[in-house]
Order: C-alpha cells, then sequence, then structure tokens
C-alpha cells in the first residue's frame, strides 16, 4: 500500500482543511516523530493516590479524539488518555516507557494498528507491526502492567460527501489484524478488547457510530466505553 495518498485521491477525497490539517500533523512529525512532547508535561505533574487502580489508554486519534467535543473521558475514573492523531504502532513503542511505564498504571490499553493498516508512516509488513506489538507486550509483563489489547475499529464509505475510508483501511486487513490481535491476546494472558465487535455493520462501521467513517462520534464512543470498562474489570481482576 502507498505511504499516502496519492495526489489525485488527495485531491479527489480530502478537502482544503484536510490537507491543512496534514501537513501541520506532518510538521509536527518531523520535530518530534515518536510523540514524546505531546504528554511530557502532563505526565510530570502526576501524582498517583494510594489504592489508585490507574489505567493508561495508548493510542492513536481514535483514542485522542474521546476527550474531544466536549466528552468526557470516564468521569471519575483514575484513566488517563496518551492517544496521538495519526500515530504508529512503531512511534507508540517509542512513547511507551514515558506515556506508560513512568505513569505507574496497574493497566494498560493498547489501541493501535489503524494507521499501520492506512500506512500513514509508510508501508509495514505484518512482521514488523507483530514486533511491535510483541515489544510493547513484553514492556508491560516486565513492569507488571495488565494489557487490554483493542481491536481495529472498522470504517465505512457511509458518510455523504466524506472522503472515502475503505481504500486506505480495506476491511479484509482490518479483520485480519483482528483475528491476529485475539490470538495474542491469549497467547500473552491479556485480554482481548473487541471495539471493532460493538462498532460494526456488518464488515463495516455503522454509520450511526461516526460522522466520517472513520472516527467513532460520542455514540459510537458510549459503546466503547462499556466495552472497555468491562476488559479494564477482567484484565484488573485477574
Amino acid at each position: 500500500m502507498a505511504a499516502s495518498v496519492s495526489r489525485g485521491a488527495a485531491q479527489e477525497d480530502l478537502s482544503r482543511e484536510d490537507l491543512q490539517r496534514a501537513v501541520r500533523a506532518y510538521r509536527r512529525l518531523m520535530l518530534d516523530w515518536g510523540g514524546l512532547t505531546r504528554y511530557g508535561s502532563e505526565n510530570a505533574e502526576l501524582r498517583l493516590k494510594p489504592g489508585e487502580q490507574r489505567v493508561v489508554f495508548l493510542g492513536t486519534e481514535i483514542t485522542e479524539n474521546w476527550s474531544e467535543d466536549g466528552r468526557e473521558f470516564f468521569p471519575g475514573k483514575p484513566y488517563l488518555n496518551r492517544g496521538i492523531a495519526r500515530q504508529t504502532a512503531a512511534q507508540m513503542l517509542v512513547r511507551f516507557r514515558q506515556d506508560v511505564i513512568a505513569l505507574s498504571p496497574r493497566a494498560v490499553v493498547i489501541e493501535a494498528g489503524t494507521n499501520d493498516i492506512a500506512s500513514v508512516m509508510g508501508p509495514s509488513t505484518e512482521g514488523a507491526m507483530a514486533d511491535h506489538y510483541l515489544s510493547m507486550l513484553d514492556l508491560a509483563a516486565a513492569h507488571s502492567i495488565r494489557v487490554v489489547l483493542a481491536s481495529v475499529p472498522p470504517v465505512c464509505d457511509c458518510v455523504p460527501g466524506a472522503p472515502k475510508q475503505s481504500a486506505r483501511r480495506p476491511a479484509g486487513k482490518i479483520i485480519s489484524l483482528n483475528g491476529w490481535l485475539r490470538d495474542q491476546a491469549r497467547k500473552s494472558g491479556a485480554v482481548f478488547l473487541d471495539y471493532h465487535g460493538v462498532l460494526a455493520e456488518g464488515r463495516g462501521l455503522n454509520s450511526a457510530y461516526t460522522s466520517d467513517g472513520f472516527l467513532p462520534n460520542s455514540a459510537g464512543y458510549r459503546q466503547m466505553a462499556g466495552a472497555a470498562e468491562r476488559a479494564i474489570a477482567e484484565a484488573l481482576a485477574r
């Protein structure tokens, strides 16, 4: 898959605002590939309370946007949103020590893969992607952090006027990666969190849960929150 959308595809599917947003994102990327500055200051100010069952959500824009548009991120819960837009599993591995281990969580929810499939940072082989996941699992195990592996959510071409999503993130590739994640969760003792299952209609994203065919809307995040709470409870009980 190409490293980015072709010029023709960009002109056809992406608005001027989308393209400007992409340029800003790539400018930030050049300055800080791993995203280490995104949460550095917030992390330094955190203080772990006695008995706190802290959980870190490490992820992409799917996780980061959970806190946007006035949505509260698990109010009253010691859950930390550490999502960064356009990130791949390789970049999350770079910041795993800073944004996960250093925060002393009881558990981490890893949501990755969607941007690897889309080749946002360039082509990524299945083997390389697997290595990045496995390295995060190894780091978590070495620090007694329980892991929740989240499936890659579906996408759809179901929103009029929105860019086509399935060309960059084909349903077959998403389903294949999710099968590997489910198997790896079983082998490693992690908990599998099926975001795909609670958001899908057939092989695609249910149009009721999205505004653009890619990112969840508030209704979609409510579905994800319920699934995440169940998976976290299972991980903490093990």
